[in-house]
């Protein structure tokens, strides 16, 4: 078992500055024009050659709700979408095995679709794409509390999907006297149908750091979480948020908590979280014991991806739709971020790309070495050394004094052999990773002489 937290609120203010996400590496900050369609195509297509399996992404315009419309996006908006989202499937099926299995699947983006829209959508994703049999991947999507309800899950559970997160933000009370958020009996509901109808998780995502939240307020919020039980907690700072939050956009700082208040808040969730059993996974996520992600992490066998954390190993990330990222074999291609640019490029019969970058073998090291520490919270280093062909110390000459004086503040523990994550350093786990990140300040260094 993987030892607990250890909140240290020193090494905290020392240490914890900086985007602390590192949903993959490298970031899409240094993704570049120079990747285009071409490079897509002929990774997927050595994808199809190697019969890797698959892990695939549906993104639907943040700003655009399935369902009961919300923000801008009309009906008719969405349904054009929807037609550009077909076409952008058919092309991409085109290019893969009829035998790849798509061993993990989410749809994100928006809140819980109409019956005709997602049948329609799954149908259509099903024609082009092997999915497995039912439960037999992991399927997973993002709902909205006010257009979901037991027969919401139902049809979600026949659709396939066996995972669930439910947003759940805080609403500020207009008098700005009192704090209010969605009715907990409401969650409770949506948690009870996935467990009679034996969906595999469901993860709440609590937020902190807003001006109007309290540390009582929010400590009520977390106690009341964790009475409903979901599988997965997610404890996000809204300074910070998770992507399918980011419609909310930047907030100013003076709708922000100031520093003080905001590591209180965080420090009871962590708390909290744990004295009630939860496993601290990392990132922000919180799962009890006996759900997957932990076993997988207990096992060493956690995997991240674009999607965050995945019990999936060697999987190619097909990313489809507005913004959506492709992840195959050292490649990363994204496409247009602009709804009305992703349309017109596949009205013009070609792929959405817009960006993207190709991995060289050191970003290879880099990308294994910060995954490793992430999933596994610690590093083999000799298991890295054999792998990659070099002496570890050696490479990462630059970043060895760092992880010393990392091991004197007790964030780690480090010898020639191995990185081990101390419990002071679960929450910090960002800090030592960008020491390997050679595009967040890491020094660039000799070529690997060995990349698998």
């Amino acid at each position: 078992m993987r030892e607990s937290i250890n909140w240290d609120s020193k090494l905290l203010g020392r240490y914890a500055h900086g985007d602390a996400s590192h949903s993959c590496y490298p970031e899409s900050t240094v993704f570049h024009r120079g990747i285009g369609s071409l490079d897509l195509l002929r990774a997927l297509r050595g994808s199809r050659r190697a019969q890797r399996a698959l892990s695939l992404a549906v993104q639907l315009p943040i700003n655009c709700a399935f369902g009961q419309q919300r923000a801008s996006c009309s009906p008719s908006v969405f349904a054009a979408y929807l037609e550009r989202l077909e076409r952008e499937i058919d092309t991409i099926g085109c290019h893969l095995g009829a035998q790849q299995r798509v061993e993990q699947f989410h749809l994100a983006g928006g809140s819980t679709p109409t019956d005709e829209q997602l049948l329609r959508l799954m149908s259509h994703l099903r024609q082009h794409f092997n999915f497995l049999d039912y439960d037999t991947g992991d399927y997973s999507i993002e709902i909205q509390l006010p257009h979901s309800d037991w027969a919401t899950m139902g049809r979600l559970r026949d659709l396939g999907f066996n995972h669930v997160s439910i947003g759940v933000p805080d609403i500020a009370a207009i008098s700005g006297a009192t704090l209010a958020w969605q009715d907990p009996r409401h969650i409770r509901s949506l948690i009870d149908a996935a467990r009679a109808l034996n969906f595999r998780s469901v993860n709440i995502d609590i937020g902190y750091g807003r001006a109007w939240q309290t540390r009582t307020s929010f400590a009520r919020k977390v106690a009341a979480i964790i009475e409903l039980q979901p599988s997965r907690v997610t404890v996000f700072d809204y300074a910070d948020p998770p992507q399918r939050y980011r419609s909310m956009g930047r907030f100013a700082a003076k709708d922000l908590s100031d520093r003080e208040d905001k590591l209180a808040m965080q420090r009871q969730g962590v708390e909290q979280l744990s004295r009630a059993g939860y496993r601290y996974i990392g990132m922000g996520l919180f799962a009890l014991a006996d759900d997957d992600l932990v076993i997988a992490q207990e096992s060493a066998s956690l995997q991240r991806n674009c999607l965050g954390f995945s019990r999936h190993a060697d999987c190619d990330h097909v990313g489809l739709g507005v913004a959506a990222i492709s992840q195959i074999d050292g490649l990363y291609v994204q496409n247009s971020r602009d709804l009305q640019g992703y349309q017109a490029q596949l009205d013009r019969g070609q792929l959405a790309t817009w960006r993207g970058f190709r991995c060289g073998p050191d970003d290879r090291l880099r990308g294994e070495v910060i995954e490793r520490l992430i999933c596994d919270v610690g590093l083999d280093i000799r298991g890295i050394e054999a792998r990659f062909g070099l002496i570890f110390r050696d490479y990462f000459a630059d970043a060895w004094p760092a992880l010393e004086q990392m091991q004197r503040d007790r964030l780690i523990s480090l010898n020639e052999a191995s990185i081990a994550i101390l419990p002071a350093g679960r929450l910090l786990v960002h800090s030592v990773c960008r020491l390997f990140d050679r595009y967040n300040g890491a020094p660039r260094v000799h070529s690997v002489s060995q990349a698998v």
